[in-house]
């Protein structure tokens, strides 16, 4: 009988331990959904709710005017939209824009990450001069480059005429407009890049370029040997952000030329705005924002399985 007793303890003493574990791992799982719980209401809200909209709203023709007007077309959207000429030229845009901006602004970031990290006496000045137009409103910024771009009064011009250089048309020209963008892109968003790759230059460790030096490697060979290889996964993260940053290119465009002249700055992110909200096509709208968040993804995989590869 005692032998029963206990043997119904110790099987009462076990399920009284298992059930507060599982007591204590429903609560650990509550507290942890409670936690992420916020973050998933968001992503839905404003991530895939309005995905979900746009796909909806890229079948129908609806003019934000008049919303009890919204009527299914089906695919003419998407015919109208591949048919269109204005889209293949913002799409020409935002991918010239991507192509330039990205491995230019990355290698300035670089150059000036390695200066900075340089033991020199003004490095925390120099650090805060690069960095402080990242800080700063876009919109400001832009309208600080359309006085340096001033065909006729600009800085820049004055400057080039010291040199015997003919005052440039820039935001005025066809030709010029995109490229002038580009460059103050890079200026404005450089110092952001830096600071990263500058965190990932203070890991490296000192040692392997103490015994590159001791073995006569000069300041290239260490540079191609040791910081490219060690910033490997650094440079691959600057990269997809400038990348996904380049693609939406809006702001600059929208303050600078508002697309012009002749269509030569206008990107898909201001394409959808400008086809939205101020000719309140919104249908159309929702299908080009359809194929511009494709074309976003397929870019985003097409470098993460490039750089898996790699």
């Amino acid at each position: 009988m005692q032998n029963v007793s206990s043997h119904a303890q110790v099987q009462g003493s076990k399920k009284i331990r298992l059930s507060s574990i599982g007591l204590q791992k429903r609560r650990e799982a509550i507290t942890g959904y409670s936690f992420i719980l916020p973050a998933v209401l968001l992503l839905i809200l404003f991530l895939l709710l309005p995905f979900v909209l746009a796909v909806v709203f890229g079948f129908t023709k609806f003019n934000l005017l008049r919303p009890d007007q919204i009527k299914f077309i089906g695919l003419d959207n998407y015919l109208i939209l591949f048919k269109d000429k204005l889209f293949y030229k913002s799409l020409y845009n935002t991918l010239y824009f991507t192509i330039l901006v990205v491995p230019i602004q990355s290698a300035v970031a670089l150059m000036l990450a390695l200066l900075v990290n340089n033991q020199l006496k003004l490095r925390n000045v120099f650090r805060i001069a690069y960095f402080s137009p990242v800080i700063t409103s876009m919109t400001v910024i832009a309208i600080l480059w359309i006085s340096l771009y001033n065909p006729n009064e600009g800085l820049i011009n004055s400057a080039l005429q010291v040199f015997g250089i003919p005052k440039q048309p820039f935001l005025r020209s066809a030709d010029q407009a995109m490229n002038s963008i580009i460059f103050m892109s890079v200026w404005q968003a450089a110092g952001y890049q830096m600071m990263i790759f500058l965190a990932g230059l203070q890991s490296i460790p000192k040692d392997l370029y103490e015994a590159s030096a001791m073995d006569g490697a000069n300041k290239v060979q260490q540079l191609r040997f040791i910081t490219i290889p060690s910033l490997y996964n650094v440079i691959v993260f600057v990269l997809t952000i400038t990348t996904i940053q380049a693609v939406k290119l809006f702001t600059q465009p929208y303050v600078m030329t508002n697309g012009g002249p002749e269509n030569s700055t206008r990107t898909l992110a201001l394409l959808i705005y400008q086809q939205g909200f101020q000719f309140r096509n919104a249908g159309y709208a929702s299908a080009v924002s359809v194929i511009f968040f494709l074309i976003v993804v397929a870019i985003s995989f097409s470098m993460k399985k490039f750089f898996k590869d790699r």
